[in-house]
């Protein structure tokens, strides 16, 4: 009876210090757009999905952390961190300059250009570059070059970008004086307005324009123009979170890599976008 007693008592030690430990789990609060698809969207009865919401959770799991993610509009997304709404931002949020100046960033964990959705039957659609692929950091004359190619073509049109993005910084350094441009808060008003024909063209990163182009009402529609990274457009999307959080980072930081690594960000990238958006360098 003294074995029985003395096992149980053991027994119910450990699931005491088990549960300790469960409740001791750290959790993680990253904030997300949810309108963004196919990297993050929200999904039949309100639930989070996409590419982002798969990478979060699977390096969280890498952190041995409690993943919590929630939907915060784009406008504010920067706003709300820095005001400890929650930990981090995966958001399809590029790495630039200057956001390094109010956030710090992890990664990146995925890498993709910029291009333009035009109406297959407008003269947009004979945009030249199609194909080609550049480099505003380390090509920067020739992809300057191929800018001023298509730039032509967009005098007089209407240009519908997502506000507060790297899209919209590119637009108004490069084609404002050529264009008008035209500011949403999410990529589907824009899509809306071009399927409505009230603007002539969307500027975006292209693996949205590929989730937009998988929808039946843009079966008319196609990708235009050369494919535009770095400079201005970023260093690849990455994981913001508030300034000083070093531990908070380095645990991403090493995730991502390992994600990387062992072909995770390949698989999931393959598996929402038909892409390869791992970094590479």
């Amino acid at each position: 009876m003294k074995f029985v007693k003395t096992v149980g008592l053991a027994l119910l030690g450990s699931a005491l210090a088990l549960g300790g430990a469960a409740a001791q789990e750290k959790t993680v609060k990253i904030a997300t757009e949810g309108a963004y698809a196919p990297w993050n969207f929200t999904g039949a009865g309100g639930k989070l999905e996409g590419f982002e919401i798969d990478l979060a959770n699977d390096l969280c799991a890498r952190m041995r952390v409690k993943c919590e993610i929630v939907a915060q509009d784009w406008d504010g997304i920067i706003p709300a961190l820095t005001a400890k709404k929650y930990d981090a931002i995966m958001a399809g949020m590029s790495i630039t300059d200057e956001r390094k100046k109010t956030i710090d960033f992890a990664g990146p964990y995925a890498n993709s250009p910029n291009g333009f959705l035009v109406a297959k039957n407008s003269d947009l659609a004979k945009m030249p570059g199609k194909g080609e692929a550049f480099n505003l950091g380390s090509q920067q004359a020739a992809a300057e070059k191929a800018i001023q190619a298509y730039k032509p073509l967009l005098k007089g049109k209407t240009i519908g970008v997502q506000g507060s993005t790297i899209h919209a910084s590119f637009a108004d350094k490069y084609l404002k004086d050529t264009a008008e441009i035209r500011e949403y808060k999410t990529t589907e008003q824009h899509d809306l307005d071009l399927a409505a024909g009230r603007i002539d063209a969307v500027l975006a990163d292209s693996t949205a324009i590929i989730g937009t182009l998988d929808k039946p009402e843009f079966k008319d529609y196609t990708m235009a123009g050369p494919s535009i990274t770095g400079g201005i457009l970023g260093a690849g999307v990455g994981v913001g979170m508030r300034k000083g959080e070093t531990e908070l980072q380095k645990s991403f930081e090493a995730a991502i890599q390992a994600a990387v690594k062992d072909g995770t960000v390949k698989k999931l990238s393959e598996k929402w976008f038909k892409i390869d958006l791992t970094p590479r360098g």
